[in-house]
């Protein structure tokens, strides 16, 4: 298939997150059924969308190792009983993308910056050429493409800049379905050290303006009634424009970046997971997005 067109803190944060991370995507995880076809594999907070038809099933991001994907592997075929056709990837961060080493036989689908960032960490990593190889997609696209399989229309979109510059969407529309993986996080603040708050907000206006009623997050707890997950998508975006309203108005009063950080809190999320990690990072992010000094 062709290629589709269409400063030492913030180094400390990464360092633990990413501990932290390794330390929630436990090896082994559940497989729940959402509603009929659609599943939700979870290890610890990180969840990992699966969509099944009647000529194999779709895996939406593979997660953060071997271990972790070849437990999910064994569920699908001991629940599913179809094998994996694809991969559609969205975040590059290791803990979405290591797990694609246990895909070799699927075609795997990734944004065409998803591509370029994961092949730039892991030459920053060292990782060698053949695990390089094996965990990047074998196709591309730039803004969407649609897969045709057992019967459903699989939508892959590009929504713009978000979590990341490459983050993909899953949106199964005959099912009402939208699977978001970093777009979304549940009950935790939101992980932006490579992410564009502005855009980010337009790309949930996307999103909830697609006809679904189902909005699966990468992060966090699916709810029993999954309609519900509606009020997590706008409980989630209302913490991006609080985030965003903030620091606007620290730059409003002339505030250097390095005072924004010093007096901007959020009391409502502060006994969120990530909270503490992640306040300085969005300060700093959305001071330099929205004074035009961001990359």
């Amino acid at each position: 298939m062709p290629k589709c067109t269409g400063v030492l803190q913030v180094l400390l944060t990464l360092v633990l997150l990413a501990g932290v991370s390794a330390a929630q995507q436990p090896a082994g995880g559940t497989l729940r059924q959402i509603i009929p076809g659609h599943y939700v594999y979870s290890a610890g907070t990180f969840n990992s969308g699966i969509i099944a038809t009647s000529e194999g099933v779709v895996v939406v991001d593979a997660l953060g190792s071997e271990a972790v994907a070849r437990a999910k592997r064994q569920a699908i075929a001991a629940t599913i009983g179809q094998p994996v056709r694809v991969l559609v990837s969205s975040t590059h961060h290791n803990q979405y993308s290591k797990g694609n080493l246990l895909y070799a036989g699927a075609l795997k689908i990734g944004h065409e910056n998803y591509r370029t960032d994961l092949l730039g960490l892991m030459q920053r990593e060292t990782i060698p050429a053949e695990e390089q190889l094996a965990r990047l997609p074998t196709v591309t696209f730039r803004d969407r493409m649609t897969l045709h399989l057992g019967g459903k229309e699989i939508r892959i979109l590009h929504l713009g800049r978000a979590h990341t510059r490459g983050d993909s969407i899953v949106f199964v529309p005959q099912d009402r379905i939208v699977y978001l993986s970093e777009l979304l996080f549940v009950n935790q603040f939101l992980f932006i050290n490579d992410g564009y708050g502005l855009d980010w907000l337009k790309a949930l206006d996307a999103v909830e303006a697609l006809d679904a009623d189902i909005f699966i997050a990468g992060h966090g707890p699916i709810p029993a009634d999954p309609r519900q997950t509606r009020q997590d998508l706008r409980r989630f975006r209302q913490m991006l424009a609080d985030v965003r309203d903030a620091v606007q108005r620290e730059i409003a009063r002339g505030a250097t970046e390095d005072q924004a950080v010093a007096s901007v809190r959020w009391s409502q999320y502060e006994k969120l997971q990530g909270y503490e990690a992640q306040r300085e990072t969005a300060v700093r992010r959305l001071y330099r997005q929205l004074t035009g000094t961001l990359p």
